[in-house]
């Protein structure tokens, strides 16, 4: 009976699968997040379990902790270091004289409201200097933290949960590496069972190049962009440096949304601290340094990591990227290089007749 319906098995199999993957995505983000995280730690745990006392080695429970501690401490130590900074920079901000900044500006606001009733874009008798008064007064007030403190306090809760969950499945993960991937064996046929090691074997080893070098490339673009600015004497030079660097885990969107994060911090310093003559050079300035770091990040960094960790074309790169951030947005894609790496693999090792799967696979 179950020959005769198996595609019928197989289709519901799916679609139940697809339910709880949906009703229980909380707690699939976290064992994917610890797969991450277990992928990026587990070449430390090979080399400390290598180390050998006389006839004695670390056990691989010890291997883990030691690795997950590692993680921690690294996460622990970027807060403690950028917290004080984007603190000061708050501080700057709130700081913001808004009558003063205006009255500066008033013959620049002029010119710009003119134009903007003489092309329809504001009614007769509307003043940009009071949007502009509102929305400076609006960061000022975002800027002293009281929204942000509510936020968080509403949101300690679950937070600290997704913490403790994720680290709890990590550790086991790095003590065994093997446990993911037996479990998955075990959900699928027997007859597939060779072709599903070749799988989860080919997307470990690629998925491990892949964070691997963007680790290392976030790295470089924070080194490039913290040099750059403060050889140019920008004010917050780590902060903008190490916020650009960090959202260059968005493909091809993240440097503009850095730049444009880099210019409202360098400009809101500047008038925090009533430098407001040199707005126009600090933003030229910090304009200038995000556009070459990138140019270095697109002709070098990218390529490698992109294209060659991943083994893909970077006009498949491309279309993957655009497709995933139209159907997910921003999420889609951080996350389209990763799925579409796994999607290849399987592709190949259950697909390999068709002839598209064949070109697309063809670097693997």
């Amino acid at each position: 009976m179950f020959k005769k319906y198996h595609l019928f098995f197989a289709i519901v199999g799916v679609i139940l699968t697809v339910f709880m993957v949906w009703y229980f995505s909380n707690i699939v983000a976290y064992v994917l997040i610890s797969a991450v995280l277990s992928i990026i730690g587990q070449p430390l745990v090979r080399r400390l379990h290598k180390i050998r006392i006389r006839k004695f080695s670390l056990p691989k429970s010890v291997c883990a902790l030691i690795t997950l501690i590692t993680i921690i401490l690294l996460f622990v130590g970027f807060v403690w270091f950028f917290v004080p900074l984007i603190s000061s920079q708050a501080n700057v901000i709130s700081n913001i004289n808004v009558n003063n900044v205006l009255a500066h500006f008033e013959g620049t606001i002029a010119s710009i409201q003119s134009l903007l009733v003489e092309y329809d874009i504001f009614e007769q008798g509307q003043t940009i200097d009071v949007f502009l008064a509102a929305q400076m007064e609006s960061l000022v007030n975002i800027a002293t933290f009281q929204v942000l403190f509510t936020n968080v306090l509403s949101t300690t809760g679950s937070f600290l949960m997704a913490v403790f969950s994720i680290l709890f499945i990590t550790f086991f993960f790095l003590k065994d590496e093997h446990m993911l991937s037996t479990f998955i064996i075990l959900l699928v046929p027997e007859k597939h069972e060779e072709q599903t090691k070749n799988v989860l074997s080919q997307t470990k080893f690629l998925l491990t190049r892949y964070f691997i070098g963007l680790i290392g490339e976030i790295v470089s673009m924070m080194t490039l962009l913290t040099i750059g600015l403060t050889i140019l004497g920008v004010k917050n030079a780590l902060i903008i440096g190490f916020l650009g660097g960090l959202m260059n885990v968005i493909p091809y969107l993240g440097p503009l949304i850095g730049t444009t994060m880099g210019v409202v911090f360098g400009v809101t310093s500047n008038l925090g601290l009533g430098m407001y003559d040199q707005i126009g050079i600090v933003t030229l300035g910090i304009i200038g340094t995000f556009a070459v770091a990138n140019l270095f990040d697109n002709i070098i960094l990218q390529p490698f990591i992109y294209s060659n960790s991943v083994k893909a074309r970077p006009i498949e790169i491309f279309i993957v990227i655009i497709m995933a951030g139209t159907i997910a947005g921003i999420p889609g894609m951080i996350l389209a290089i990763p799925a579409y790496t796994v999607i290849r693999i399987l592709a190949k090792e259950f697909l390999n007749q068709l002839r598209l799967v064949k070109k697309l696979t063809e670097k693997m």
